[in-house]
């Protein structure tokens, strides 16, 4: 079977590559680069460099290779550029999606697992977060990603092509053997932000608000191990092949953790000092964002089994003291 991974050099995009051809997968590779890096695509996987707008270099990739299903990640996801850009956002991410669909129909693909956000929710009402809470979002990035599940719910409806959206939460770690892991420029992560401040690339590490209501005033969220959240992919993609219907499921780890708390985890995973200050929260922030996950679980199967603040940290680390700059700057011993 020949999966197509839109965006397969991008951070999350390259750790599903790698763990499809581990499972003997034939992987085709579509990434413009503007944020993916080449170094991160995997050997034996087929690479197309283009842009997912560009109708006929598509129709090329899907006319050279006999594509079964597609793993979409391709997406500009920046919140705050999103909110200076729109319209950079809704084209690449919406009409990207919209020349995808056209394509897909007219090469009979008929299933697509999509990368999609907990940004469609907005502030959330309760937590946790469960599918069938109202979609309220607060950027235009997430606006774009709610618009392009609602296409794919109408294409599914009109065409048949079966869709499986899954919005995940704060992503984190890396493949453990340490080929592959995040590089973005600019950064705006908060692990990767402040494992590069442990080691001395920045002053310190930034905390936006101490005074929310949680137990110590910082910002809570989930965190999920991008390994847990490919294999979520991956179970996803076989529930599709077994006749599944088109779904929604949230991906995240049903715990939160704290801005502090990841400070004070990778102080301890790392032997670093890391200086931490106060800085004014941010316009945006929810105080406390965590996912239900229960209906991913009942329904996929998905057990993730990489929950620990320690083994995410840990695995991030692993990738970043090796590559302090990343995969310009090659792995040091």
């Amino acid at each position: 079977m020949s999966i197509l991974v839109l965006g397969g050099a991008g951070y999350i995009g390259s750790h599903a590559v790698y763990q499809l051809i581990d499972q003997n997968h034939r992987v085709v590779v579509v990434d413009s680069l503007e944020t993916g890096h080449r170094q991160a695509v995997h050997p034996d996987a087929a690479y197309y460099q283009g842009d997912i707008r560009d109708k006929q270099f598509l129709d090329d990739v899907f006319t050279k290779e006999d594509i079964d299903a597609v793993l979409h990640f391709s997406a500009n996801s920046l919140v705050g550029e999103s909110m200076q850009q729109p319209l950079k956002y809704f084209s690449n991410n919406v009409y990207g999606t919209q020349v995808l669909l056209e394509t897909m129909k007219e090469h009979n693909v008929n299933r697509i697992v999509f990368s999609s956000t907990a940004a469609t929710y907005g502030e959330p009402e309760t937590v946790p977060i469960t599918e069938d809470m109202r979609t309220n979002p607060e950027s235009t990035y997430g606006e774009t990603k709610l618009t392009m599940e609602k296409m794919m719910k109408w294409c599914a409806l009109a065409y048949g092509i079966k869709y499986v959206s899954l919005r995940y939460f704060n992503v984190a770690g890396a493949r453990k053997t340490g080929e592959i892991g995040e590089d973005h420029q600019p950064e705006t992560h908060l692990i990767p932000i402040v494992l590069q401040t442990a080691l001395e690339q920045r002053k310190a590490i930034t905390i936006f608000g101490e005074d929310y209501d949680t137990e110590d005033g910082t910002c809570i969220r989930d965190y999920i191990h991008v390994e847990d959240l490919i294999d979520a992919h991956l179970l996803a993609l076989s529930y599709l092949e077994n006749g599944g219907e088109s779904e929604i499921f949230n991906l995240g780890s049903n715990q939160g953790f704290s801005v502090k708390q990841i400070i004070d985890t990778a102080r301890k995973v790392t032997g670093k000092q890391i200086p931490a200050v106060s800085g004014e929260r941010r316009p945006g922030d929810p105080s406390v964002l965590i996912a239900s996950a229960d209906k991913a679980k009942r329904i996929l199967g998905w057990q993730p089994s990489r929950t620990s603040i320690e083994t995410i940290i840990e695995d991030a680390w692993n990738w970043h003291h090796t590559h302090p700059h990343g995969y310009d700057g090659g792995a040091e011993a």
